[in-house]
């Protein structure tokens, strides 16, 4: 896949090309007006994209599409439902809309620990139940692929962990492949497969849990009171990477030189306010590859 999205003057998608592989646990992140669900958007055929196509479960979305989407569950957005209606009642229409058996309901009921609400208006949950009520309506059909923006949006860490679990179980008992978004990066590294992040409409890095644990690189965190004659001093004894950031050094690849660090600067008549071996979580990993925060 391959896609570009304009809007008037704007390009909101640049030439993505996206490879979601069966089975697997793909997070797509990036910063808010990144391009994100512009990109969702045209993967469920919701807006036609400018230049490319999109290919989904092997077949080109294009208009008239609607044979494949039998096979996608999707959130997206904001999660909705008829508000004056059950809970039940909820599940019973988008049942009745994608030809599953009555046993559906009750099965996404369970699955989404709906049960205390499955009789209560949609319209008076709280937003955690209302995502939940919005998942089981994607579960409710049995879906090849689940494609979901923001699915932890409103719940509480409890209910974060249980969609973690989910999701884990569908792909790994039922070989679902799911294609997320989310604005959680802790939890992303617990769960995604791989990770893509998105700048700009444009692609930067495409990469899977082991080489993200490769690149989530140990370093030391210096405090300073100059530190840009810092990084030059430590640059010249022979610490070759060295990057400031948010006012401090982060000195990479030197967790076993940290008292020789203490040593350079001391000596060279600057204050040492801070030193400290750190690590390099996704948080981190992502604002440096996305140039920080705005």
């Amino acid at each position: 896949m391959e896609v570009s999205k304009r809007y008037g003057g704007a390009l909101a998608v640049d030439a993505l090309d996206l490879d979601v592989r069966r089975g697997e646990i793909y997070a797509f992140l990036g910063k808010n007006g990144a391009g994100k669900t512009t990109t969702i958007r045209m993967l469920l055929g919701l807006i036609r994209p400018t230049g490319g196509h999109v290919e989904v479960l092997g077949k080109r979305v294009g208009p008239g599409t609607t044979d494949v989407f039998a096979r996608v569950g999707y959130l997206v957005e904001t999660a909705t439902a008829y508000p004056n209606l059950t809970v039940r009642e909820n599940l019973d229409i988008q049942r009745r809309l994608m030809g599953a058996p009555r046993a559906a309901v009750a099965e996404a009921i369970e699955l989404m620990r709906l049960g205390e609400n499955a009789d209560r208006r949609a319209g008076v949950l709280s937003l955690g139940y209302k995502q939940r009520l919005a998942l089981a309506r994607a579960l409710l059909h049995r879906p090849e692929l689940l494609i979901l923006d923001e699915p932890a949006n409103g719940l509480d860490p409890a209910g974060i962990v249980e969609i973690r679990e989910l999701l884990r179980s569908l792909t790994s008992e039922r070989g679902v492949t799911v294609f997320m978004s989310s604005h959680i990066l802790a939890e992303v590294a617990h769960l995604a497969d791989r990770i893509g992040i998105v700048d700009k409409g444009r692609l930067l890095e495409e990469i899977d849990r082991a080489e993200l644990r490769a690149r989530e690189r140990g370093h030391v965190r210096v405090g300073v009171s100059d530190p840009e004659r810092a990084a030059g001093i430590l640059a010249d004894a022979g610490f070759a990477h060295v990057e400031l950031a948010d006012g401090h050094l982060r000195v990479f690849d030197a967790e076993e030189r940290v008292s020789e660090i203490a040593r350079v600067i001391v000596g060279a008549g600057i204050a040492l306010t801070e030193l400290a071996p750190a690590h390099e979580d996704l948080e981190s990993y992502f604002l440096r590859v996305t140039g920080g925060v705005e």
